[in-house]
């Protein structure tokens, strides 16, 4: 397929072409993990934690089922001690829950029917669920469902790829983003799996520098850099444009006044 997004980006977009041709092939869906439940339930499962920690409290779950992931109704039938006492918080029992009884009632039907739909109208039944947000779905689309025109404009990675790869002086704004990868399609997904490897590329020091002006886009502006004060102090910015009023003021001292003042004396006669 790597011949093909060369050809299309080739007439589409220099830049992502290039990191095309300097990159892996692009391949998904790859080998997904279980099923879209499955996806959901580690996805909720690893919020806010680190990887390792994630890891643990869903190898605990598993155990409890033979070493297999328990189904939505075995999920559903789980009581909260037992969850909790597995590592889960109470907020991720709560969402872990309505996840699996969206499918026990068939508000979330099964993997073939689901993939029978459209993106938006997946994204629309799935964020319904409790923990379950427009990011993670989309993640869902790209890497379970195999969707190739997918457009994750609030990942981060795929903003600052693409903020590393055209130059950019700030984050690329996340609906500005999705106007310039109109340029994309059909393979928007592609066009972001690349984005995330362009900041791989950019850490070997491999990111090839952009030819020709950024592109005109909208982007958020780069944060003040703190002034480091004396250890000990909280570091603040400091505005500079002060030291001026600061000059202005010292010019209208004693010297000045003396001027002004003999300015209103009559002269004297000699």
């Amino acid at each position: 397929m790597k011949d093909q997004l060369l050809a299309h980006f080739g007439t589409t977009d220099a830049v992502l072409a290039r990191i095309v041709s300097l990159s892996a092939a692009y391949d998904l869906p790859g080998t997904p993990l279980g099923s879209v439940f499955e996806a959901f339930a580690r996805s909720i499962a690893s919020q806010q934690i680190s990887g390792a920690v994630a890891r643990a409290i869903l190898g605990r779950l598993t155990a409890k089922f033979g070493g297999r992931f328990p189904t939505p109704a075995e999920l559903a039938a789980t009581p909260v001690a037992e969850l909790r006492a597995v590592g889960f918080s109470g907020s991720k029992v709560a969402a872990l829950h309505d996840l699996a009884a969206h499918y026990v009632d068939g508000r979330l039907p099964p993997d073939a029917e689901l993939a029978a739909l459209g993106d938006e109208a997946v994204i629309e039944r799935c964020i319904a669920v409790r923990g379950i947000g427009r990011w993670t779905v989309q993640m869902v689309l790209m890497f379970q469902l195999g969707r190739h025109d997918v457009m994750p404009i609030d990942d981060f990675g795929v903003r600052n790829g693409f903020r590393l790869a055209y130059g950019l002086k700030g984050m690329p704004r996340p609906k500005a983003l999705l106007k310039y990868a109109e340029r994309w399609k059909p393979y928007r997904s592609a066009g972001a799996w690349y984005m995330w490897r362009a900041v791989d590329l950019h850490q070997a020091g491999q990111l090839p520098r952009r030819e020709g002006r950024a592109p005109r886009i909208e982007c958020e502006a780069p944060r003040d850099k703190p002034v480091k004060k004396a250890k000990g102090k909280a570091a603040k910015t400091v505005k500079h444009p002060a030291r001026k009023k600061r000059a202005t003021k010292r010019t209208a001292g004693p010297a000045a006044t003396r001027t002004r003042a003999a300015k209103k004396r009559p002269a004297r006669k000699r």
